[in-house]
């Protein structure tokens, strides 16, 4: 065999498999799969539609949407502002400042936000007398301020990982170079560091609204009527099981919503990074 014949047999790309491979087939079944449930939901719904149901109860379910928006907008603005000070202890040396924001963090991170919610609500709730020596059984009553001080609490936590993760992976090169043109670390973390690590925690954050949202359902539970709530409240009356397909399509349009609506911010954003 000459020269050219072997680098011509060594060059050639070795031949593609014969069909599908294992795993493209594996993934067709499962998007058939669904396909075949969506379309096994959708003509339910349509053999068990009802009129007069959905325009008796259509109202209640926006009302509840409206409080499940409300609890997770105010919650996630709440933990924002608490995680600055939260991320801040995380990335100190001060271990006096850096344990208790790990334990806070360990905590609510590590426990179901359910037990968390329990735990204000009904455990709080047996402290009465105290509560009201100190006027704050007036907060700790309301089942409402409970999921919100809850919510707030446990979003802090991930807000706080979130924001801690995203600056340090700003290059420490930035502050260096920061420095070496005068300016203070105030000015290098507002005007440098922190339009970097959004860009980056910009995913992150839409994950942890996203979960806030559904798992906001947990607060039916302790007598909020948010959109699950209403569910509930509304299967309880009916015993119609198309009262929770109404929720899940109400969950995954908002869902939806956010994500398309995380992914305009990003190419908007990162748009001089396309260049």
């Amino acid at each position: 065999m000459s020269a050219a014949e072997t680098s011509d047999t060594v060059d050639r790309p070795p031949p593609l498999p014969r069909g599908w491979p294992r795993e493209r087939i594996i993934g067709t079944a499962f998007l058939a799969l669904w396909a075949a449930f969506g379309l096994g939901i959708v003509l339910f719904l349509i053999r068990a539609w009802d009129p007069a149901l959905f325009a008796r109860y259509a109202p209640l379910y926006l009302s509840g949407l409206g409080v499940t928006l409300s609890l997770v907008a105010i919650s996630c603005l709440i933990g924002a502002v608490l995680s600055v000070p939260i991320a801040y202890a995380r990335m100190s040396q001060n271990p006096l400042l850096y344990g208790p924001a790990y334990a806070y963090v360990y905590f609510f991170r590590g426990t179901p936000l359910l037990a968390q919610a329990f735990l204000i609500y009904y455990g709080l709730g047996s402290f009465r007398p105290q509560l009201e020596a100190i006027g704050l059984w007036g907060f700790f009553r309301e089942a409402w301020y409970c999921a919100i001080l809850a919510f707030s609490l446990n979003t802090a936590a991930y807000q706080a990982e979130i924001l801690r993760g995203a600056i340090e992976s700003v290059p420490k090169g930035q502050w260096e170079g920061a420095t070496s043109l005068g300016l203070g670390k105030l000015q290098t973390l507002y005007k440098i560091i922190l339009p970097q690590a959004l860009i980056v925690a910009l995913r992150p954050y839409g994950n942890e609204i996203i979960l806030m949202i559904k798992g906001s359902a947990i607060v039916a539970i302790i007598t909020v009527y948010d959109l699950m709530g209403e569910t509930r409240r509304a299967y309880s009356r009916t015993f119609d099981f198309q009262t929770y397909i109404w929720a899940a399509l109400i969950y995954l349009s908002v869902v939806e919503t956010l994500r398309h609506a995380i992914d305009w911010i990003e190419r908007r954003i990162t748009r001089h990074l396309k260049r």
